[in-house]
């Protein structure tokens, strides 16, 4: 099964994808295949990052990885793969996303458009546009560690990925936040 690991930058993918790997499972981080696997398009001058191809990166993940085992994606595109089966993501209050982009030195510029899409559900408008609500998980890192994180997504796992009310599309909303910042 292909299980993507997605959600604004700061929100704890890489961390929680860490520990997964410590306990056994298999990670890919995906700015990191799609370098192996030339899936680099070009580069965003403006905000300093790589393009990637998706349509390159969708199919070297179908030739590299079946659905018989379970790999875990960590990245902010794994969501806008479709061949990703189950999409967790990772999401974060608003106050502390900028805590931890901080403490990351990001410029200011940066920070803002991150948390901004965060507070909007960017990245949760664009799951649901490509996969299922029912394969679909999100979760609050902003008070957990990312062992505990990681903890609840080894249940999913044992769960075989069921749908969960506490954990459904929906439960996240930082929108009151809108208000706070203007």
């Amino acid at each position: 099964m292909r299980v993507a690991l997605s959600g604004t930058p700061g929100t704890g993918k890489t961390s929680v994808a860490t520990i997964l790997k410590n306990k056994g499972f298999t990670v890919v981080h995906l700015h990191t295949f799609a370098q192996e696997n030339h899936c680099i398009a070009g580069r965003d001058k403006k905000r300093n990052t790589q393009l990637i191809d998706m349509r390159k990166l969708e199919k070297a993940i179908l030739r590299c990885f079946s659905t018989d085992t379970l790999v875990f994606f960590d990245g902010h595109i794994g969501h806008l793969l479709k061949s990703m089966q189950k999409v967790i993501l990772l999401r974060c209050h608003p106050n502390e996303l900028e805590r931890r982009l901080l403490k990351k030195k990001w410029v200011v510029k940066k920070r803002k458009e991150n948390i901004d899409a965060e507070m909007v559900d960017v990245i949760l408008s664009e799951a649901v546009q490509h996969h299922a609500s029912k394969d679909i998980f999100e979760l609050d890192t902003t008070s957990k560690t990312p062992e505990e994180i990681a903890a609840i997504i080894h249940r999913f796992v044992k769960k075989n990925f069921q749908p969960t009310k506490t954990y459904r599309v929906g439960q996240i909303d930082w929108s009151e936040e809108i208000l706070q910042r203007v």
